[in-house]
């Protein structure tokens, strides 16, 4: 069996390494990321071990330092203490060097101790995976060679450099840097493509930071999670029980009276609030007034809509400057702008003020209603309406 398998044709040496390699990426975003570091599932024991097991065999991570530090990464995103964001470290430091700025964060005890609890530590944790996380790189090593011959040596140096490459690297680099955003995080998270199979649906990280705990990545009908067709198949067989998904939105068409269910979500969807914000009272009303002032460039209007809509930029100067003369010159647009403002009010009030928070939800909704702005009205009818519905 073993001459077989080291004389194999070339495509089969391809598609092995292509195997191994992605169920690394599976055991990464099911077992890392949406059980250990967002609660997002749970699982059976046997997948669990089986997964701390491979991990141990191929990327020689422990589970606490990698949860510990993707914690941090969410809860101090793209600010200095940041452990990886290309938007402070610059995007090629991160995409070619997020392993070096990974292993520099892990060596931070206070991170570990703040960010790293909930996770495993059983006799194996402590005996073997974490104490050896070296020695089950080298047994696969031994194995790859043992297994394929000489050509297991490159099976080898692929399987060591997928994870650093395309999880500390592309999706903690170009995930914050390029792609397309559906939510108006303040953070600059992009969805890298709308197919997530490559990277086990990690490409779908913008979807990710607006529903941090959501078990399923995808979130558009058109958008595909292969990590979270792997998670249906487990709970199927009764290996793994999903906790949390992101929610479906429901528009009650004609509901004139916002109430505490109302409340709920819109604070809850507060991403997606704003990007239909953007969407429909911003983009339209920035578009009327380069109609009415043919005289603006097309290059300038752009600016201002990103700068309008956008929830991750911090401007510079220049462009406050850009948004001060446009906002002095248009009753419209200082108009659209300052409910945008107020309405993220909202969500810095106290949560246990709920009836004054409904109130000033309802007051919102009916000076919006009153502005003569269509657009403001329009949306005004659409918050009336908002619900969610778990998925």
């Amino acid at each position: 069996m073993l001459e077989t398998a080291s004389n194999l044709p070339f495509w089969a040496y391809i598609a092995v390494t292509l195997l191994l390699t992605q169920v690394t990426i599976a055991s990464v975003t099911i077992f890392l990321h949406r059980y250990q570091a967002h609660n997002a599932l749970t699982l059976h024991p046997i997948a669990s071990h089986f997964f701390r097991f491979w991990l141990w065999l191929t990327t020689g991570l422990v589970t606490k330092e990698w949860v510990a530090v993707h914690r941090k990464h969410h809860a101090k995103c793209e600010t200095a203490d940041d452990p990886h964001s290309p938007q402070i470290q610059g995007i090629w430091k991160v995409l070619f060097g997020g392993v070096g700025l990974y292993c520099a964060a892990k060596r931070d005890s206070r991170t570990l101790e703040y960010y790293g609890n909930g996770t495993p530590d059983d006799w194996l944790e402590r005996n073997l995976y974490s104490r050896y996380s070296l020695l089950g790189i080298a047994i696969m090593a031994v194995l790859d060679c043992l297994v394929f011959g000489a050509a297991g040596l490159i099976i080898f140096a692929v399987q060591m450099a997928w994870i650093p490459f395309w999880a500390a690297g592309v999706v903690n680099g170009l995930g914050h840097f390029w792609g397309y955003r559906n939510f108006e995080t303040t953070d600059a998270s992009r969805n890298l493509s709308p197919l997530g199979i490559w990277i086990g649906g990690e490409e779908l990280h913008n979807n990710h930071h607006a529903y941090p705990h959501s078990a399923r990545l995808s979130n558009k009908r058109w958008e595909f999670d292969i990590g979270w067709l792997y998670i249906k198949t487990l709970a199927l067989v009764g290996l793994a029980r999903i906790r949390r998904v992101a929610p479906k939105v429901h528009i009650a068409l004609g509901k004139r009276v916002v109430d505490i269910e109302t409340l709920r979500a819109v604070v809850r969807d507060r991403y997606h609030i704003l990007t239909l914000y953007g969407r429909q009272v911003i983009r339209p009303v920035v578009r009327a007034e380069g109609r009415m002032n043919q005289g603006v460039k097309r290059k300038p209007l752009r600016q201002l809509r990103k700068l309008m809509t956008r929830e991750d930029i911090l401007p510079d100067a220049h462009a406050l400057a850009i948004l001060s003369e446009a906002l002095q010159h248009s009753h419209a647009l200082e108009t659209v702008y300052r409910f945008k403002a107020r309405l993220k009010e909202l969500w810095t009030r106290a949560a246990s003020d709920g009836a004054k928070r409904v109130e000033f939800l309802e007051a919102w909704c009916a000076e919006a209603e009153n502005s003569g702005i269509q657009a403001l009205q329009d949306f005004a009818d659409l918050l009336r309406g908002y619900t969610l519905q778990p998925a």
